[in-house]
């Protein structure tokens, strides 16, 4: 792919953000574009968004967990920027027409208080840099027609991200067995997916080493400060308007989140 289409699909994607509308997968139309190329296009988005006055709070990891991974037929993780205009409080209700097909993911989020730049970073160094961890939903949401996604195409979408909802306690994560507690995610009062933390990457912890790591590898740090989701639990559950979320994670508390 001609490396002067990457600002043109970076626009592309961020005018189909603003005007809440698809657009055809971006692997059918230029299938040799490289996973390289396509974290370039993100770049130009999120650049965008940074010019209208958004900020930088954290990242994301995307298509850790096996469910996700078979949904999607996207076998390898990804990762995002998150933005504050993506923040959402718990309980609070969002409005269907902010997004366009919404999924929800129960995760768990990591509240650093130092800088990890990899590479080299492992599990001890995640731990010794997070100030507490947190439950959290992740609302992803593409901007690709029906989620027809290659890895290229939620990679330059910004792996998929919509909005966030961070949940209602912190916890140091050396007080919790991040890879064995359990997920529950209830949509309308149902049990609709069950989870543990080791379907991130077999631990949320290797998830943000891997990030870290792979940042590292790019130049990127992960900040003291930030938010970093480290993946979903359980398979992503449509959302529609009317439809109310809850997503408790064993020691560790719980969100919710709503649409009208």
């Amino acid at each position: 792919m001609d490396d002067t289409l990457i600002p043109q699909l970076g626009d592309e994607l961020y005018r189909a953000l603003r005007e809440r509308r698809v657009i055809e997968p971006i692997t059918d139309r230029h299938p040799g574009i490289t996973i390289e190329q396509a974290y370039r296009v993100q770049g130009r988005m999120i650049e965008r968004r940074l010019q209208d006055g958004e900020r930088l709070v954290g990242k994301k990891i995307g298509v850790t967990s096996r469910a996700v991974m078979n949904m999607l037929g996207v076998y390898q993780p990804d990762f995002g920027m998150m933005l504050d205009a993506m923040i959402v409080s718990d309980g609070d209700s969002i409005a269907m027409d902010t997004l366009i097909q919404p999924k929800a993911e129960g995760e768990i989020a990591f509240v650093l208080k130092r800088d990890l730049m990899g590479p080299g970073i492992g599990n001890a160094d995640v731990l010794a840099a997070t100030e507490c961890v947190m439950p959290c939903f992740e609302i992803v949401d593409s901007r690709i027609r029906d989620w027809k996604i290659r890895i290229q195409d939620t990679v330059a979408d910004n792996a998929s991200c919509g909005v966030f909802v961070l949940g209602d306690r912190a916890l140091d994560p050396k007080k919790i067995d991040l890879s064995t507690c359990g997920m529950v995610l209830e949509k309308n009062g149902e049990v609709v997916v069950t989870g543990a933390g080791a379907a991130a990457l077999g631990s949320p912890v290797n998830a943000i080493a891997w990030l870290a790591n792979t940042l590292g590898r790019l130049g990127i740090p992960l900040k003291a400060g930030e938010v970093v989701l480290s993946g979903a639990l359980g398979a992503m559950v449509p959302a529609r308007a009317g439809d109310s979320f809850r997503v408790s994670i064993g020691g560790l508390g719980g969100c919710a989140v709503r649409f009208h």
